[in-house]
């Protein structure tokens, strides 16, 4: 699919190209690569103020979300485990309600 969206920019590039200029520009801190499990990897500004994600185990839509309150237990949990919290990824799997 990254592929595909790099082609229409530039119909000679090539896959092992854009797959390459990912990885260096992950190593460089300037992407954040995510594997929600799926065979597919998606990649994300690594700027971007913290958020979550929701995945639709129906239709695979990832859905990103932040709650302040969820942060805020995330650090109290690392804090009464005697951790100060660096980093952290929360992924939560689930299907639509009928």
């Amino acid at each position: 699919m990254l592929h595909d969206r790099a082609k229409a920019f530039d119909p000679t590039i090539a896959q092992a190209t854009v797959y390459r200029t990912m990885r260096i520009l992950e190593r460089q801190g300037l992407v954040e690569k995510h594997d929600f499990g799926n065979g597919r990897a998606r990649y994300e500004e690594a700027e971007k103020e913290q958020h979550d994600h929701l995945i639709n185990l129906s239709t695979g839509e990832i859905i990103e979300f932040h709650d302040s309150d969820l942060e805020a237990l995330k650090i109290e949990i690392a804090k009464r485990l005697g951790f100060d919290l660096k980093d952290h990824r929360l992924e939560l799997y689930g299907v639509p309600r009928e």
